[in-house]
């Protein structure tokens, strides 16, 4: 006999993820999916199966904001291993070259410090870009070579944070689009012995951090109670942006997909709340004194968002 279905509810808000080791990043997702029994759920970016750490997790109406959080810079500690060269860039390859390692704390600070700033990086082909429909690593394990163009991406800032003879570990902010692997090895080469990653741990996206993440085996052993207070508010991920708030005409309205003019500075981006402040309407924009909408929940999303937070 089939196992009875398990039915799906309606869920809501961010859930800040400790991915493990070993798990891809829509591994994981489906995972807590399946625990919160949620009708609909995403991801904010791609972490491979080495890497560890903060996955945003969208539920219900916070999908809808999940690009804003794949736009976000990243922050990731990084561990390299100097002297080998790898078919992957991290530990999971094969070594393709090994070479002596004589280095000091200054020739790595040196290294690092040649990667600040705007950067071209060619993409790795183990990776999930996509090439005529498929994506890049499906090539690479058939031994085919991509050309791949360069792409301009931004390291903000890296730190050394310890190490010793090869193996070194680094503190990195960068733009999105960033392959640390690929600035491992570019390190690597910079010091003229190759490296390659082993060990990767997100600890930032945005403004969301490691502080409050949960990890799956705490998930497996909570109640849906017990989940559902893990969640953050669906408009998380806008928490930097300036907020609009409507009284009932006009929320009415802007849910509508109607233009507002307000007394109110032009804006890029802004999150929008009707009469309660927990009404958050979804996200638009503010030109020439007329507030346009750019991304709108449902009246049931909003509804959904108000029960989860009355008490």
């Amino acid at each position: 006999m089939n196992a009875p279905r398990i039915p799906r509810r309606a869920v809501h808000g961010v859930l800040l993820l400790d991915k493990p080791l070993g798990l891809s990043s829509n591994d994981a997702l489906q995972k807590a999916k399946r625990l919160f029994r949620a009708e609909k759920a995403g991801h904010t970016g791609t972490l491979d199966p080495l890497a560890t750490g903060l996955l945003p997790l969208c539920f219900g109406a916070a999908t809808k904001f999940s690009q804003v959080s794949l736009d976000a810079d990243k922050r990731y500690t990084a561990t390299l291993k100097l002297g080998l060269t790898t078919t992957t860039g991290d530990a999971e390859g094969e070594v393709l070259q090994r070479r002596p390692v004589d280095v000091s704390t200054a020739d790595v600070l040196a290294a690092c410090h040649r990667f600040v700033g705007e950067i071209e990086q060619i993409p790795p082909m183990h990776s999930a870009l996509k090439h005529e429909g498929r994506a890049l690593y499906e090539y690479a394990r058939a031994g085919v070579e991509i050309e791949r163009s360069a792409r301009r991406i931004t390291i903000r800032e890296i730190n050394l944070m310890g190490g010793l003879h090869d193996e070194w570990m680094i503190d990195v902010r960068c733009s999105k689009g960033t392959y640390i692997r690929t600035l491992a090895e570019d390190i690597g080469e910079a010091l003229g012995c190759g490296a390659h990653l082993i060990a990767l741990r997100r600890t930032a996206s945005g403004p969301l951090t490691l502080n409050g993440c949960v990890t799956l085996e705490q998930l497996a052993v909570m109640t849906d109670e017990q989940r559902d207070a893990t969640l953050l508010d669906a408009d998380t991920l806008l928490a930097d942006w300036p907020a609009v708030h409507l009284g009932d005409d006009d929320a009415g309205r802007f849910l509508s997909g109607v233009r507002r003019r307000l007394p109110l500075a032009d804006a890029p981006h802004v999150r929008v709340y009707g009469p309660h402040p927990k009404a958050f309407l979804g996200s638009g924009h503010i030109a020439a004194g007329e507030l346009i909408s750019n991304r709108l929940l449902s009246p049931v999303e909003v509804q959904g968002l108000l029960q989860r937070a009355t008490p």
